[in-house]
């Protein structure tokens, strides 16, 4: 499934799509695109931080790379089965597996390389 559209200004956008344990599979596992899962939680000031960013990144790379988000606390699952202990921790699949791994809030040059290095392997 594709991140849903937001109208800012007129200009359709894409925006991060908030996904599921029971979505996990489909729309990051299964995706013909690479998929960027930022594993967040609602109290993690850092995850605030850098949403604006993935949001930025997001509208950057619509079409060549699918922005997910997943509360850890509401599907402890995907982020238990990563080993995922800290937060932000965003994984970026390609072809079903992790390709890149970033935890903590980083600047935004740092996920682009990471993204630009996944785009082209």
């Amino acid at each position: 499934r594709a991140p849903e559209p937001y109208m800012d200004g007129g200009k359709l956008m894409s925006k991060p799509q908030h996904i599921s344990d029971a979505e996990f599979a489909g729309a990051v596992l299964e995706s013909e695109s690479p998929v960027l899962v930022d594993f967040w939680a609602d109290w993690c000031g850092p995850c605030k931080m850098i949403a604006p960013v993935l949001e930025e990144l997001a509208e950057e790379y619509d079409g060549k790379f699918n922005f997910t988000k997943m509360d850890v606390d509401a599907n402890p699952q995907t982020a238990m089965n990563f080993g995922i202990r800290s937060i932000p921790t965003l994984l970026l699949f390609k072809d079903g597996k992790v390709a890149e791994q970033v935890v903590g809030a980083v600047p935004k040059a740092v996920l682009k390389k990471k993204i630009d290095k996944v785009l082209e392997d």
